[in-house]
């Protein structure tokens, strides 16, 4: 842990620096934690709402952070559970499995405005929704976000073998749906 983020967790556990503390660590993670959100939920406006949801829950229980990890990676592991949270409950209220409802999801993305990707990103958000929920988070983290395996094992609570494994297990996975859909 840097300087910088031990002052700053300092300054979030007091309560006279707190909310100014509080607003930098926001403009510090904010985009980062978007980002990481709406490839799991999908849709920019649900992003946002569990966007919100992730910083109350950080404002709310950062006395409890015991620094065991890094700031980022507990505030990814909320993030990645609220993120989940949502979507197990979006699915249950339409009555469908989270797979039907991630590929519902992805379907959508053409109309919407927020997603500026071409055609085959289209085909690599829906082969990524394809995936067993575990594996699509294990691939964002590594694929997308570029993180490394300590650092996954430390958000996702898992072994850096098992996250291995369920990489490769996407990778191959994510190439046979391309080449299926593209030839």
């Amino acid at each position: 842990m840097n300087k910088d983020e031990t002052l700053l967790i300092q300054q979030l556990k007091n309560v006279n620096t707190k909310e100014k503390a509080f607003r930098e660590l926001i403009t510090l993670y904010k985009e980062r934690l978007y980002w990481h959100i709406r490839k799991i939920v999908i849709s920019h406006d649900d992003a946002d709402d569990v966007l919100q949801n992730t910083f109350i829950k950080i404002f709310r229980n950062i006395d409890k952070f015991n620094q065991e990890s890094k700031l980022y990676s507990w505030m990814y592991r909320i993030a990645t559970n609220e993120s989940i949270t949502f979507i197990n409950k979006r699915a249950k209220q339409r009555n469908v499995d989270i797979e039907d409802y991630q590929q519902e999801l992805t379907s959508s993305l053409n109309s919407d405005d927020f997603f500026t990707g071409d055609e085959i990103q289209i085909v690599l958000q829906k082969a990524i929704a394809t995936l067993p929920q575990k594996q699509q988070l294990v691939f964002n983290m590594k694929y997308f976000d570029e993180l490394k395996y300590d650092e996954i094992s430390s958000i996702l609570e898992t072994s850096v073998g098992a996250l291995k494994a369920s990489y490769y297990h996407a990778v191959k996975k994510i190439e046979n749906y391309i080449k299926l859909k593209t030839n």
